[in-house]
């Protein structure tokens, strides 16, 4: 596996290595012992986390403040333009954004840890999104980061309004969210 830095150290993407032939392709979509010595962080998955959804819907940005979830993101069908928000006021990438195009076509993931607000768009229609999570979902401590807040400045690669759930329409700006310290 091969894993790509970006713009903000604790995230990164991993590039798995592909066997194919003309029957079709096989890729180890995660190893612990892999993962540890290449990310350098040892985790341990609870959860496995499943959606579909239509091209230009949005989910996010969302996080947990307790109970809180690093996430391994890969795309098993279609393709999303994926955000990871640095929520850790101590910081020094606070409040900034790393984005990247995960697709069932190139098969890559990103590892968001703990600390981080997540959201993405779907690219394309039935687009399915695979996720494991470092601790369980717990509705009483999640949050919501308004996706379209204007001091995060999301460079969403949007050509109309995206579909949005009721939460995600609700959620909090940037300024007024509860973050880590």
């Amino acid at each position: 596996m091969n894993v790509i830095p970006t713009e903000i150290p604790d995230v990164v993407i991993i590039e798995p290595r592909v066997f194919g032939d003309e029957r079709g392709f096989f890729f180890e979509s995660f190893n612990e012992q892999a993962f540890r010595e290449k990310v350098g962080v040892d985790i341990r998955f609870v959860q496995d986390n499943h959606s579909c959804s239509a091209v230009n819907v949005l989910r996010g940005l969302h996080y947990q403040i307790q109970q809180t979830q690093g996430k391994l993101v890969r795309v098993t069908a279609g393709a999303i333009f994926d955000v990871a928000v640095d929520v850790r006021k101590s910081s020094p990438t606070f409040g900034q954004w790393v984005s990247c195009t995960l697709s069932a076509d190139n098969k890559r993931q990103i590892w968001i840890p703990a600390g981080f607000a997540h959201g993405f768009l779907s690219l394309e229609d039935r687009t399915e999104v695979l996720y494991k999570a470092t601790d369980f979902y717990a509705p009483a401590h999640e949050r919501c980061i308004l996706w379209n807040d204007p001091d995060l400045a999301i460079a969403w690669p949007l050509t109309e309004a995206p579909t949005v759930s009721a939460k995600d329409q609700a959620g909090q700006p940037f300024h007024a969210a509860e973050v880590f310290a």
